[in-house]
């Protein structure tokens, strides 16, 4: 093991300069035979270490997520059973490793191929394939911004690169929902280019999960919480699958806290940033539909049914300070008829001022687009619906990012 990690202010300086070199950071290393005990010991000394590299011969192998590997241990009987098992157990074995020589340009575009995990858990950083440091996502991402001042663009310049970075992320779930769903629409609009909206979808053999959130703020610093908040999910997912989204909720509300520092509403913090969201799971064979929801709802419109129905849920988001690191929410089992539309969005729709009075949107005016243009095929739904919110919106300034999912049990 090496010296305990000092997260230095010197590096943060050195972003200006648009190569790899820049974003080292000097953190302890376990190696190969080492035990789970010792990765114990190391995260314990050292609260700010996100994740541990693993070494063999000063040659780095893998990368030990503190999320994962804290969830992993915390489990019953787990830490009797691997304890004294090496380190190699709960590590990641394909982590990115780049040359310290690397341009940043370069770096972001493995970083996003390689995923949530390389943004949120950083990378591996060699220098004549020997292992000199570890990168932070988050430093990658400032220093995409500081580069983008040094070449002398504008700070829109910057953002519209993140938001090629942050459409990509969101590629994959788009692609999946289209693969999946015969009759859906999605509308992601950002209010600043970028922004804080965010949804994920997978597919599995016997249904699919699907999630809507909405983090604090939107433009720059909404788009960073996306980041984590994703990645958190990503985490879960992996962990536990994707038929409790109660639990899955929880497990992001730990982890969003945890890589924030919000541990309570009474410790100091540097922020109370958190998200608003509403997870789903769907039982292909049966027809279920599970959801858990936090201060988001999901409305429901059965074939023989008039009226829209809504699901609500806690009123209590995700990762704030003052949301208990063990709160818990509640799935909601409900099992669906063919041709039920259901409709899920953010805030930033109902919440929008508009209209002769000047007054929000609201929920009442997308439960009356559902059942005026419920015969419609879900493009040409949203279409109608979109319309008619930017019609009510006129010459007010967006205030938010929107995000609708709009689709049709088939």
């Amino acid at each position: 093991m090496t010296q305990k990690f000092s997260a230095s202010p010197a590096h943060m300086a050195a972003l200006q300069h648009p190569a790899t070199q820049s974003l080292v950071i000097k953190v302890p290393t376990i190696n190969s035979d080492e035990t789970n005990a010792q990765v114990l010991q190391i995260f314990g000394e050292n609260r700010d270490l996100v994740s541990l590299p693993v070494l063999d011969d000063d040659r780095p192998i893998g990368l030990i997520s503190r999320n994962i590997f804290m969830s992993q241990m915390s489990r019953p009987y787990y830490r009797e059973l691997y304890e004294k098992k090496t380190c190699i157990a709960f590590m990641d074995k394909s982590p990115l490793m780049v040359d310290v020589n690397t341009p940043i340009e370069a770096l972001a575009a493995r970083a996003v191929e390689f995923g949530d995990k390389t943004l949120a858990d950083g990378f591996l950083i060699l220098e004549n394939d020997k292992f000199i440091g570890v990168g932070a996502g988050l430093d990658l991402m400032h220093a995409l911004v500081e580069l983008q001042k040094e070449k002398n663009r504008q700070v829109m310049q910057s953002i519209d690169y993140a938001s090629v970075i942050q459409r990509a992320m969101l590629s994959e779930s788009l692609n999946a929902i289209h693969a999946t769903l015969r009759d859906v629409d999605i509308v992601w609009e950002p209010r600043d280019i970028i922004g804080g909206d965010f949804y994920h979808f997978q597919r599995y053999e016997d249904g699919w999960f699907a999630a809507i959130a909405d983090c604090t703020g939107h433009g720059v610093p909404g788009a960073f919480l996306t980041l984590i908040a994703s990645s958190s999910l990503t985490h879960a997912l992996s962990q536990y699958g994707a038929r409790d989204p109660a639990l899955l909720m929880a497990t992001v509300n730990r982890g969003v806290k945890l890589a924030l520092g919000q541990h309570s509403a009474t410790q100091h913090a540097h922020s109370n940033d958190g998200m608003d969201a509403a997870f789903f799971w769907f039982d292909d064979a049966s027809m279920t539909l599970t959801s858990a929801h936090a201060k988001m709802p999901l409305f429901m419109l059965a074939p023989d049914q008039e009226n829209v129905q809504s699901l609500d849920g806690e009123r209590l988001g995700l990762g704030y300070a003052d949301t208990p690191a063990d709160a818990v929410w509640t799935n909601h089992s409900a099992q669906l008829a063919h041709g039920t539309i259901l409709c899920c969005f953010t805030d930033g729709l109902i919440d929008q001022i508009g209209g002769r009075k000047n007054i929000a949107y609201g929920k009442k005016r997308v439960r009356l687009a559902l059942q005026r243009h419920r015969a419609r095929p879900m493009p040409e739904l949203t279409r109608l619906l979109m319309e008619e919110f930017q019609t009510y919106q006129g010459a007010q300034t967006r205030r938010d990012d929107v995000t609708l999912l709009n689709l049709r049990l088939e």
